[in-house]
């Protein structure tokens, strides 16, 4: 016991923030040692994690220091996908990545190169970075579509900027409606928040979503509607509001851009058509639009989830404007959250390059990376193909749409692909080159958050894992090699970040070392729009300029409207399926530790009792979900919490955890959605069939 207080005492606590792809990005208290993490906690001082972080976090030395880490350098021996690999020291790992990208680019040219990232960490410096690479050297550039395009398209339109009513004001709410989320599993910060205001104001909870998820579990009052007909129920609830003189109009004519019009669009939306399309029951439909009438403090904090359809811009758009049509953003605990991106004002040209960036160099749709490297001319901008890849912060063969397409396309002979990561994940058996990935606790960042208001860096608190590097080292070593000469390459992190951080008018690093994090919430009525929304007209645009927001801009509508442009069910695919988030991962971070796949255990399908009955089907029974883009076999359970003619599936799992080794986005489609593109996740129709060991 003494042995075990003194170590404990001999530990440091230092502030940090976890990296990962969710708007919380909590402030967090890391207890460590030189070489190793021991506890990881919420910061309690910062007042909006508060001490609270997510389970899989807390456990995150099980992640940092866990045996099957990438810990040197590897080069490929055997075929692709095989997982046969040897070691190679660091400089001969760095000179074959270069070797190949210039003669790449000697033989096809620069844009035959596509380096490939997302938001395996959140830091500026370590996720942005790859990007001063691709535009110092002209590289093919990334359309970034693949998490929150559909969902920025929508509030954008009507907003015209990403910022609202600060997220700490939904203590003071009473109404807090969730629209298309699970912050239960997601954002864990925000049911902190919730809970306030339940216990000091008797505040109800409201949930809509397809299925009754942790979340809708404590809600009040859950709404299970069908996938993809968010719009329909947000279109009737305006016309509530208009029919029951819930509409503040007086706030609409100084606000908004055409109440009347919007006022004549909507009388066709009663409850009884959106009842037929939503499959709620009038009832509850006219019960929610009292509520939302009645409920001056009424804040809506929008998911991404719901939005994840073929008609998701327009759903975000209409269910937005919803607060805009009663004034709810008139008031403390009113109005609609999306997130934060746009009060950081963040000078990013010396992490991007963004001096350097030539605007002739075509720009690659992330979603349609199997399409891309398949060949597809449409998808390659009538371009070259790619013939060499870096990969970083991403998992493209499980995380992207299309899986076989994507596999398809890594198995090319020809596309020489160097991965940097921390696990021996799917994407990196099809490598040529792996290197190993530093932990946020093995680097220096600089973090921002969607889902707050905090500015909070990040340091290295531990000495890497093996021989692991960061994605800036490796940027780098690669810039020496192949030519790069933009001074963020004579950098290193922490000046970057200094330099970032005076360019951006937020003091310097010193000072947000020394304070831990800053809050740079705007003032009440620039979050409430009191001062005016983000147009340039200063209205809420009910009409939005869809020209404006993407190129697929003519398929979207004139007004806030259900577009029935979602993947139709048929006799041959009669289900309706969800990719939902699991709760103990994190789209594919977290797969490998031990703790999180003992608390999920294995895929499953959610599927209503009565269609189980229907199909002769029985809970925990092995069955296949299909569709034109391929089959993936998994086992069932029997779940009264959504409508009939739904499956749910949480996770992104590893393939092998499926009985065919196919994971579950091989059943999902890569059409760009309009009118900026993004990838429908939660907008696939399939068949159910049991399995037989013997079909195989």
């Amino acid at each position: 016991m003494v042995m075990q207080m003194k170590q404990e005492i001999d530990h440091s606590l230092s502030i940090s923030a976890c990296p990962h792809d969710c708007p919380s990005t909590c402030a967090l208290e890391v207890s460590h040692d030189s070489k190793n993490i021991f506890k990881v906690r919420g910061a309690a001082k910062n007042t909006y994690t508060s001490g609270v972080v997510c389970a899989k976090v807390s456990r995150y030395s099980e992640r940092t220091h866990h045996p099957n880490r990438l810990k040197k350098p590897l080069i490929r021996t055997g075929n692709k996908g095989s997982n046969n690999f040897k070691e190679i020291t660091w400089e001969n790992a760095l000179d074959e990545v270069a070797n190949n990208f210039l003669s790449i680019t000697q033989k096809y040219g620069s844009e035959a190169i596509w380096p490939h990232y997302y938001a395996g960490t959140m830091g500026l410096v370590q996720r942005d970075g790859i990007n001063r690479l691709r535009h110092d050297l002209k590289y093919s550039g990334q359309h970034s579509t693949i998490c929150n395009t559909i969902t920025d398209s929508g509030f954008k339109a009507g907003v015209g900027r990403f910022t609202g009513p600060d997220p700490r004001e939904m203590s003071v709410a009473d109404v807090i409606l969730v629209w298309g989320g699970n912050p239960a599993s997601t954002q864990v910060n925000v049911m902190k928040h919730i809970q306030k205001a339940r216990k000091d104001r008797n505040a109800k909870l409201i949930v809509i979503d397809p299925y009754k998820n942790r979340t809708a579990k404590v809600a009040d009052i859950h709404y299970a509607i069908k996938p993809g007909t968010d719009g329909a129920l947000a279109c009737s609830l305006i016309h509530i509001m208009f029919r029951d003189d819930y509409a503040d109009r007086e706030y609409m004519n100084k606000y908004a851009d055409d109440p009347n019009g919007l006022e004549a669009h909507v009388k066709k939306f009663t409850p009884k058509w959106a009842s037929d399309i939503t499959g709620l029951s009038v009832e509850e439909i006219e019960e929610f639009g009292e509520i939302f009438g009645k409920t001056k403090r009424l804040y809506t904090r929008l998911g991404y989830g719901f939005a994840r359809q073929r008609n998701g811009a327009s759903a975000m758009h209409s269910v937005v404007s919803l607060s805009t049509v009663c004034g709810k953003w008139k008031y403390e605990g009113g109005g609609a959250f999306y997130k934060n991106a746009d009060i950081y004002n963040i000078d990013k040209t010396l992490i991007e390059g963004l001096d350097v960036i030539d605007k002739n160099i075509r720009v690659l749709d992330q979603s349609r990376i199997g399409s891309i490297l398949t060949g597809d001319k449409h998808a390659l901008k009538n371009g070259q193909n790619i013939y060499g890849m870096i990969i970083q912060n991403t998992n493209p063969l499980i995380v992207s749409p299309e899986s076989t397409l994507v596999r398809k396309g890594f198995s090319r002979d020809d596309l020489f692909v160097c991965v940097h990561e921390q696990f021996m994940t799917e994407t990196a058996k099809y490598a040529d080159i792996i290197l190993p990935a530093t932990t946020f606790v093995e680097h220096d960042d600089l973090y921002i958050a969607g889902g707050h208001q905090h500015i909070t860096f990040g340091p290295k608190l531990i000495s890497p894992v093996g021989e692991s590097r960061s994605n800036h080292f490796v940027l780098v070593e690669l810039a020496k090699r192949l030519g790069a000469h933009h001074k963020g390459f004579k950098m290193t992190e922490r000046e970057i970040i200094d330099f970032t951080l005076k360019s951006s008018k937020h003091g310097s690093l010193l000072d947000l070392e020394q304070n831990g994090w800053k809050d740079v919430q705007p003032d009440f009525n620039s979050s409430h729009f009191i001062n005016g929304f983000g147009h340039d007209d200063k209205k809420f645009h009910f009409k939005p300029d869809w020209k404006k927001i993407g190129p697929y801009y003519s398929q979207m509508p004139k007004y806030p409207d259900y577009q029935n442009t979602t993947e139709s069910v048929s006799k041959k695919c009669p289900f309706r399926l969800v990719t939902a988030p699991a709760h103990n991962y994190l789209n594919s971070s977290f797969t490998e530790t031990a703790s999180s796949k003992e608390k999920e255990a294995k895929p499953r399908a959610k599927i209503h009792p009565s269609d189980l009955k229907k199909l002769n089907l029985l809970d925990n029974m092995e069955v296949i979900l299909g569709n034109d883009r391929g089959k993936v076999i998994l086992h069932t359970e029997s779940f009264e919490g959504l409508q009939q003619g739904v499956v749910v599936v949480e996770g992104i799992w590893p393939s092998e955890a499926f009985i065919g080794n196919q994971g579950i986005n091989t059943l999902v489609g890569s059409d760009p959605v309009p009118p900026n593109g993004g990838a429908a996740f939660h907008d696939t129709s399939v068949w159910i069939k049991a399995y037989s060991k013997n079909m195989n």
